[in-house]
């Protein structure tokens, strides 16, 4: 299992509460449905889940403090809107 997907794992677990829900009733079985190796399954049941929460957490408060982003200017232009 490569890194890069590992670490797509994790971010999934930040950012989507089902996904974090069914890790934290069973990190194991995630993991291995995911496809991780026993070696990042042993790690994932090590994983502080409490900080785990506080990150999804103030990552979603980020996400929803933060405003639309804008159309570009050479979006704009195309649509004739400038």
């Amino acid at each position: 299992m490569k890194t890069e997907q590992f670490e797509a794992f994790l971010a999934k677990l930040y950012v989507d509460d089902q996904a974090r829900a069914r890790f934290l009733a069973d990190p194991r079985g995630e993991g291995n449905r995911a496809g991780l190796t026993s070696e990042q399954c042993n790690a994932l049941e090590s994983i502080d889940t409490i900080g785990l929460q506080l990150a999804a957490d103030s990552f979603a408060r980020k996400r929803a403090a933060q405003p639309p982003p804008e159309p570009s200017l050479r979006i704009l232009r195309w649509l004739g809107l400038t």
